[in-house]
């Protein structure tokens, strides 16, 4: 197996594809929500660019926003499960819903507020892959208001064989590849918006725009790491350093630090 370098799954690559191809990104999006294609009349991008701050955040994570017929969606994926994930996509609706409210309008002009993930890991406890969450009345079960919306696509929970018909379950599939034998499997089915979406995915990660952006992000991530090595380094030599003024055998050190015994000593020497 030829494991891919960047999966669709990849935050850069992710935005760039389907911002610079729409079409495939209002295909997807229908699938998603579970609407007809032609019945979608509004489709707008509202955060096509990938900010320079981004570039040097190493906890930085791509999504697209949306306008889809007066609606707002947000479209985010998350490859690592950080136990949070629940009340983060909570945290990005009431962020994206609260701020759709321009000065002196009512309340009741907050357009309908959708989040979908598309997420690498199980989520809920549950055997679909797909859940939608809405605020509901807990006896009764009547909705409070259609304003809210949360899907969650569970990328594992996918069946392991591949139905040409289905195409919702042939774009997660595409996010769930891993391996450029997958992305071959999924091309010989000779579906048409796969194999644009494919061709579309080499396109992108072949431009020398996405080639210098994952330059200067894997560029960040090094720097921010060594910051960090060199920040945990200056505490661990502090820490010894008071160990060895309070007269602690050096063995107890080593085991208390991780230091060698010749840092140790040459830390003894500083002084």
């Amino acid at each position: 197996m030829t494991k891919l370098k960047y999966t669709f799954k990849h935050d850069t690559l992710f935005k760039m594809l389907f911002v610079k191809y729409p079409a495939l990104l209002k295909r997807l999006v229908a699938e998603l929500l579970g609407i007809q294609l032609d019945s979608i009349g509004q489709f707008e991008i509202r955060n096509p660019e990938i900010p320079p701050e981004s570039l040097g955040d190493k906890f930085c994570r791509l999504d697209i926003n949306m306008t889809v017929d007066d609606q707002r969606v947000d479209l985010e994926v998350q490859v690592d499960n950080e136990g949070d994930y629940p009340e983060r996509s909570l945290f990005i609706w009431a962020r994206e819903f609260s701020t759709a409210l321009a000065a002196g309008r009512k309340y009741t002009e907050l357009p309908r507020t959708i989040i979908i993930s598309i997420v690498a890991f199980n989520l809920f406890d549950c055997a679909e892959f797909h859940s939608e969450f809405q605020p509901l009345e807990v006896t009764r079960h009547t909705p409070l208001t259609d304003r809210m919306s949360l899907h969650y696509f569970e990328l594992p929970k996918l069946p392991p064989t591949i139905n040409k018909n289905d195409e919702l379950k042939l774009w997660l599939t595409l996010f769930k590849a891993e391996t450029e034998e997958e992305l071959r499997q999924i091309e010989a089915l000779e579906v048409p918006i796969m194999e644009e979406a494919i061709q579309a995915y080499h396109s992108i990660t072949a431009t020398p725009e996405f080639r210098e952006i994952e330059r200067l992000r894997s560029k960040a991530r090094h720097d921010e790491a060594q910051a960090i090595w060199n920040a945990e380094r200056k505490k661990t030599m502090t820490i010894a350093k008071n160990l060895f003024e309070m007269d602690i055998p050096v063995d107890k050190i080593i085991t208390a630090t991780g230091l060698t015994c010749e840092e140790i000593e040459n830390l003894r020497d500083a002084n």
